[in-house]
């Protein structure tokens, strides 16, 4: 794999982090991989990490339950909003509700339930580069004050592998993760442009002039693929997504 297979995305103009690994060959092709992005949803990637960690060592159960508030509402994606006030949830609901459909309100729960500190100390044990959790999600104030979420192609790519390949905190625990991935229903970027029976686990994110996705693509071989683009248009972005993303699925197949 060359430079040429990152064509679609030299127009678009913003910053980009790219980053490819074959996990049966060890072929990696990587670009902007370490470059600390903005995360948007993607972060949810790395707390869904602490989350196993935690119910694995017993910390937090999966079934404890939580009463949704209306203070705890939050827009967007995701099906907690959508739903009447006081409904319970396990925690292992609301994470793969952070995950799955990418819900908001979810997300900001499973984080005050581990706390930002606990998840980016997970973050530093694993060595995730460029990795950071700085806030809440629709946090205005703390953004307004410039603290940001952000993760890189490079960490994302680690996180992934280490799941694929039953290193994430158990293989109990990474089969487990793999499963929910598997069950994303934000389809739109990576898995679009491929044939309908690929299994593709991922994790999307975007937001204002930014777009992102993170998975595993189970092809002729299974690989990695990790693209974070930032300062961009995330409509036409999404296009060279998909461009990009059938040109590694063919490279990998041929």
């Amino acid at each position: 794999m060359d430079s040429s297979i990152l064509a679609p995305f030299q127009p678009m103009g913003g910053t980009v982090g790219f980053y490819f690994k074959d996990l049966e060959t060890g072929e990696t092709f990587t670009h902007n991989e370490d470059a600390p992005l903005l995360a948007a949803s993607v972060i949810k990637l790395p707390v869904m990490a602490e989350a196993f960690r935690r119910m694995e060592a017993g910390q937090v159960l999966a079934d404890e339950r939580f009463a949704v508030r209306s203070k705890d509402i939050l827009p967007g994606c995701g099906a907690l909003n959508f739903l009447h006030e006081g409904i319970e949830v396990t925690f292992l609901d609301l994470v793969k509700l952070m995950i799955c459909l990418s819900d908001n309100t979810a997300t900001n729960l499973v984080i005050r339930r581990l706390g930002m500190d606990a998840i980016n100390e997970n973050h530093g044990r694993l060595g995730l580069s460029g990795t950071r959790l700085n806030r809440l999600l629709f946090d205005a104030e703390a953004s307004a004050r410039g603290l940001e979420n952000t993760v890189s192609a490079a960490g994302m790519g680690k996180l992934l592998e280490l799941i694929y390949r039953g290193e994430l905190v158990s293989k109990q625990a990474s089969a487990a993760m793999l499963d929910i991935l598997l069950d994303q229903r934000l389809g739109g970027k990576l898995p679009l442009p491929l044939p309908r029976h690929s299994d593709v686990a991922h994790k999307t994110g975007e937001d204002e002039g930014i777009t992102n996705d993170v998975g595993l693509v189970f092809g002729a071989r299974p690989y990695v693929i990790c693209i974070l683009a930032n300062g961009i248009c995330a409509p036409e972005f999404d296009r060279a997504i998909h461009a990009v993303s059938r040109a590694v699925y063919d490279y990998v197949s041929a």
